[in-house]
């Protein structure tokens, strides 16, 4: 907040707290052949929901059917003098430059063209400043982001620029900062302008103009990230290795379907819960609460979202493998949400992408508390197979965890494992990944009746024959 002073009428200054200005906004959207209203309306206003939660002000909209996106500015002219009307602009890709007049005619004429001793209309005190930003709902190029920033005088973004912004903001793991870092540096590259009035650089990369000397510190930099990511990720792979013979959960889902909801739910975790896009962008892993005999694991992963930037999701592969190397995927739905369908075909894809899509799922229909009875049953008829539930819902939530534990207990077998006396250090360990139904005793060892998962059994059995 900015301070500033004030005199009251006592005669004494105080400080004054005021809130900066919140950033006020356009969204354009073109509406291309093959997509129809429904799903055009919904990608607006799930982009609207994209920059509040940057905490930009949405103030208008520009939506326009065209056969393609035009390859200067995007939008039609009509749509853009429109546009430029909003933003204060021109409308005319040029120079964003006043043009500069005689003082001469300073003196006669000002900017529309009336004598200035002509009596001007007083400022309207109460009217609301230009927007500063215009933001569409698909990626544009470079050169048409320039373009449109001269036709209407604010800053111009897309989409992708939009959810870029978002994560590195709300990423907090030293590996989400790289990997977003990573993403960031790999948008703003190709977006760099030469500075008007740049010159060569003297000296250590003497030759190179601003832009190539800030493009080649980029590459560095990258390149940097990239070795820090690897060191992250070989640290990961301990980690994930050293749980391979748990029980594993991965929540997936579009973002804001509700899976830190579901995950405080069934773990009782205090992760972090917010009406916003991208809330949670680091993998939780928590135990299964009551816990079990042996342990489940419940991982909470990153939400994924429509036209999610191709290097976001490269940037992302370490984080979603809990996802590839859970035993169980629990796709998470807003059924709530008119647009579940499409959302549910993303997270898909995007698991599809990373090679996750062969590990077994159930699909959970969230927020059902907010569906009537006549869409409960429409979704029934369409996914049968379905669990519809509500994370606020204990009742719902205790039996997702039994749906759980049977899903595992389907796959456990029992057999008969040995500790010898002199390896009783290694007890805990069997009690950890398995579940011992008996013990015995003779001049061997400690004769133990287990159930568990047949891998983690057989792993079991080499390590206690190992002397």
């Amino acid at each position: 907040m900015a301070k500033t002073e004030a005199w009251h009428a006592a005669g004494e200054r105080r400080t004054v707290e005021t809130k900066p200005p919140v950033p006020r906004a356009i969204l354009v959207g073109v509406q291309l052949p093959g997509v129809d209203d429904v799903a055009h309306a919904a990608s607006i206003e799930e982009l609207g929901r994209l920059v509040n939660t940057l905490g930009y002000e949405v103030v208008g909209t520009i939506s326009q059917k065209r056969d393609e996106i035009d390859g200067a500015t995007v939008l039609g002219k009509g749509r853009l003098e429109e546009l430029a009307a909003m933003t204060g602009g021109t409308g005319v890709v040029g120079s964003m430059a006043v043009p500069r007049k005689s003082k001469a005619r300073e003196r006669f004429q000002d900017g529309d063209g009336k004598k200035p001793n002509a009596r001007q209309p007083e400022p309207d005190p109460e009217a609301q400043p230009k927007p500063e930003f215009v933001i569409f709902d698909h990626e544009i190029s470079p050169g048409q982001a320039r373009n449109l920033e001269r036709a209407t005088g604010a800053q111009v973004l897309d989409r992708t620029g939009v959810i870029v912004e978002i994560f590195h903001r709300h990423a907090h793991s030293r590996e989400a900062k790289v990997q977003v870092e990573i993403a960031r540096l790999k948008y703003v590259s190709p977006r760099l302008r030469e500075a008007p009035g740049s010159g060569r650089q003297q000296g250590p990369g003497s030759g190179e103009s601003d832009l190539e000397l800030d493009r080649r510190k980029i590459r560095d930099r990258l390149a940097e990230l990239k070795e820090q990511l690897d060191d992250i990720q070989r640290d990961s792979d301990q980690r994930r290795s050293a749980r391979r013979d748990q029980l594993r959960v991965a929540l997936v889902g579009y973002t804001n379907a509700g899976k830190s909801s579901l995950m405080r739910a069934l773990t009782g975790s205090e992760v972090l819960i917010a009406n916003k896009l991208f809330a949670t962008l680091d993998t939780t892993v928590r135990v299964l609460q009551p816990e079990t005999n042996p342990r489940m694991l419940v991982s909470d992963t990153v939400g994924f979202i429509k036209k999610l930037p191709h290097d976001l999701v490269a940037s992302f592969r370490s984080t979603l493998a809990e996802a590839l190397e859970a035993s169980l995927l629990l796709f998470v739905v807003d059924a709530s949400d008119p647009a579940y369908e499409s959302q549910l075909e993303v997270s898909r894809n995007v698991l599809r992408e990373i090679g996750a899509e062969a590990v077994p799922s159930r699909l959970l229909f969230n927020k059902i508390d907010r569906v009537s009875e006549v869409d409960r049953a429409a979704l029934h008829a369409k996914h049968p197979d379905a669990i519809q539930l509500s994370a606020i819902s204990p009742t719902d939530a205790a039996a997702l965890r039994e749906t759980i534990i049977a899903f595992f207990e389907a796959a456990m077998v029992e057999d008969q494992l040995v500790l010898p006396y002199a390896r009783q250090g290694l007890l805990s360990d069997v009690y950890e990944h398995t579940c011992v139904l008996s013990e015995d005793y003779d001049a061997t060892g400690r004769i133990m009746r287990v159930r568990g998962l047949p891998d983690a059994i057989m792993r079991l059995r080499r390590t206690l024959a190992v002397p």
